[in-house]
């Protein structure tokens, strides 16, 4: 048994989008989402958080055959729901009639399907583009308008790179249009650039094979719909004499039959297909005419039916599985340009798709993301080089970042070691969001190889679940990155769903400390460095376990050196002995705590100051982000120094802030405001300490 949600949307059009039908605004539908029944434990209640499918029914006003009043509608689509929540499949036989009702549902199942397989109900089937390694060709669309708005849309579609180029035409006056073909051909030949038109069945039977006259002159590659659909005779002698191919649109829609889609197909004999699943049968509507197409010699492509991106991801997803789309391998055929860069027309979308046009391709990740992608496929790609070692990068947080050769062979022990720790089922869905140069973020994309994980990467930010729908089972990110997400109601839902959550790469406040306290899921505050290959030890933050210390993982031990520091033992990862400048303390069954750091003490007029002590008792007071760092000073040698973030006119309550809880030498002689906290590029706090050596606040990795 299924439940199901209904969720109108309204979604604005960023500008008029004219046909010679009329002109659209704004476009209504219905986002549809299926969930497993109630769950039966706490633990089941936090899966279903993470499990559903989702779908979108859009009718075109005056164009789909279920078209229907809102209200109606909407009541019609609750009955569909309800007899798939009863049966688990959708009725394609029943659901003929209603085309966009049956694209939605349809979708939606396919979504909780690839919810229950991969985790994300958006990437509904497996291929190069879902990956986000390979766009699909798509048109430029130039909406009509008057000739001036055309030519200037033309331009900016030229500009962007797009080869191939669609007019709507049949609003504004014919010779106008005719110039406006002109104008692009006496700059690109036929050669460079491809041009279709469509009519939208604004021309007649009479005046339809003058216009087709006028057009082929101008080499187009097709034309859609040229007459008002229904009229097959004069299709039909319009097709067998036309000097350039004819494709069917709208004529496809209400045509539900398999006998009536021969029919057209016998009788018309058009030379290609356009189509749109929300007006042409769904899914399997859409598959019967490519069948049959393809038995008649008729070709085809794809394109949206204006859906908004929940619609247009799930096309485009099942268009990617099509020839010449769906192999891995480069194809003989080269691919028909597509119609699916239409989700960028409206003011607001659907959220966390992550379809994007670059050139003329539409790909299914956000730019920065694939960029960020492709960083990791480089290192990925270094990763699976035929050497033993490879080079690494520290952050940089006890001085100038430098690089290290490590084995290849220490990395994958400590990636296992690691999913083992966490409990992490082989298979999950896991978020990297972190900057890949580094270790924490190296250490994710290893673990993804190794255990294997399913891999989602989101381009670095201190709002990494800001653009997705979904919550993965395993996140690592940095306190940072928590505390910001934890301020957003749609990212800090996504996280209560997130099972296994992976802190380092700073201290962790003890405020937020306490709101991740409540999370359902498993927290843990990780300790490591780029010398270790990531964590060595875990602390539960989360649950009734949760605990100060820190407990070295399997294979790992501790003792505290003479000077107070953290010395690690570790032979599983190459350092079988590590002496770290951690001040820290054991609790006599193998855990440990962090004090501070040694190269953090400050020595002002011969009185010795640990940094991170002093901040940790000041957090009680100060509400803003703040550090204490040391300035020279000719009477003291070093002066404490407080550097927080905001108006050097708030400096007296700073001091009167810390006098309240500080005494003596330990209250800061300096403040300092700052716009912004100066940080490593993981997000660690940098200070500046005597003769411009710079450490973080934190030695803590991932």
């Amino acid at each position: 048994m299924l439940r199901y949600t209904i969720t109108p949307q309204c979604l604005a059009f960023k500008q008029p989008a004219g046909t010679s039908r009329g002109v659209y605004r704004q476009r209504l539908s219905w986002i549809v989402r299926f969930y497993p029944d109630s769950p039966a434990s706490p633990a089941d209640d936090r899966e279903e958080g993470r499990l559903f499918g989702v779908g979108e029914c859009a009718p075109l006003p005056d164009l789909s055959v279920d078209a229907l009043p809102p209200a109606d509608y909407e009541a019609l689509l609750h009955q569909c729901c309800r007899e798939v929540c009863r049966t688990g499949r959708v009725d394609t036989e029943a659901l003929r009639p209603y085309p966009s009702i049956l694209f939605g549902l349809e979708t939606a199942l396919l979504s909780l399907e690839a919810a229950r397989q991969t985790g994300d109900p958006l990437r509904l089937f497996d291929t190069p583009f879902t990956r986000g390694e390979r766009g699909i060709p798509i048109n430029g669309l130039i909406w009509m308008g008057n000739f001036e708005e055309m030519q200037r849309r033309l331009e900016e579609k030229l500009a962007a790179g797009f080869h191939c180029i669609k007019l709507k035409i049949g609003a504004i006056d014919f010779d106008s249009e005719l110039e406006l073909l002109r104008a692009v051909r006496r700059r690109f030949g036929p050669e460079s650039i491809t041009l279709r038109v469509d009519a939208n069945g604004a021309f007649t039977p009479q005046e339809a094979p003058r216009k087709l006259e006028a057009l082929a002159q101008f080499s187009l590659h097709s034309i859609e719909q040229p007459l008002r659909a229904g009229q097959w005779e004069a299709m039909r002698q319009l097709c067998a004499t036309t000097p350039l191919p004819i494709a069917l649109d709208e004529e496809l829609i209400g045509i539900n039959r398999p006998e009536q889609k021969v029919a057209l197909l016998q009788t018309i004999r058009p030379q290609y297909l356009v189509l749109k699943p929300s007006l042409h049968g769904g899914l399997s509507g859409a598959e019967e005419w490519i069948r049959l197409a393809q038995e008649h010699g008729t070709g085809y492509w794809v394109t949206s039916a204006l859906e908004g991106n929940c619609g247009l991801n799930a096309l485009a997803a099942w268009t990617s599985t099509l020839p010449p789309f769906s192999s891995d391998t480069e194809q003989a055929i080269k691919p028909l340009h597509q119609g699916l860069g239409t989700g960028a027309l409206f003011v607001s979308n659907f959220p966390g798709t992550a379809l994007h046009i670059r050139g003329e391709e539409l790909w299914s990740s956000r730019a920065e993301d694939f960029a960020f992608g492709q960083q990791v496929a480089q290192f990925r790609h270094e990763w699976l080089a035929p050497t033993l070692t490879m080079q690494v990068q520290t952050s940089g947080s006890t001085g100038q970042p430098k690089q290290m050769e490590v084995q290849k062979e220490w990395m994958w022990q400590s990636a296992l070691r690691t999913c083992r720790a966490l409990h992490l089922p082989q298979g999950a869905d896991a978020l990297l969001c972190l900057p890949i140069r580094y270790i924490a973020a190296q250490m994710m994309a290893v673990r993804a190889e190794v255990w294997p994980l399913r891999l989602t990467m989101v381009h670095p930010s201190s709002h990494p679940l800001r653009h997705l729908d979904h919550a993965p089972y395993f996140v690592a990110m940095t306190p940072m990155q928590a505390y910001a997400t934890l301020q957003d109601q749609h990212e800090a839902a996504l996280l209560r769903q997130v099972r296994v959550l992976l802190l380092g790469g700073g201290e962790i406040s003890p405020a937020l400390e306490t709101q991740l306290h409540s999370l359902p899921g498993d927290v843990w505050s990780s300790y490591g460095m780029t010398e270790t290959l990531s964590n060595v030890a875990l602390r539960r933050i989360s649950g009734p376990s949760a605990g100060e210390w820190y407990v070295p993982m399997e294979g790992v031990s501790v003792e505290i050196g003479d000077d107070g520091t953290l010395t690690i033992h570790d032979p599983l990862t190459g350092n079988p002995t590590l002496h770290t400048n951690d001040m820290a303390e054991t609790n006599g069954t193998g855990g440990f705590r962090i004090l501070g750091r040694r190269d953090n003490v400050v020595c002002s007029g011969g009185i010795k100051l640990q940094l991170e002590a002093l901040e940790r008792r000041l957090r009680q007071r100060l509400s803003c982000d703040f550090f204490l760092t040391a300035r020279p000073d000719d009477r003291l040698g070093q002066a404490l120094t407080l550097v927080f973030q905001g108006e050097s006119t708030e400096v007296p309550r700073m001091e009167a802030a810390c006098r309240s809880v500080l005494h003596g030498p330990e209250v800061p002689r300096r403040y300092e405001a700052v716009r912004e906290l100066p940080r490593t590029i993981s997000g660690k706090v940098r200070r500046f300490l005597k003769n411009g050596e710079q450490t973080s606040t934190d030695a803590t990795a991932f």
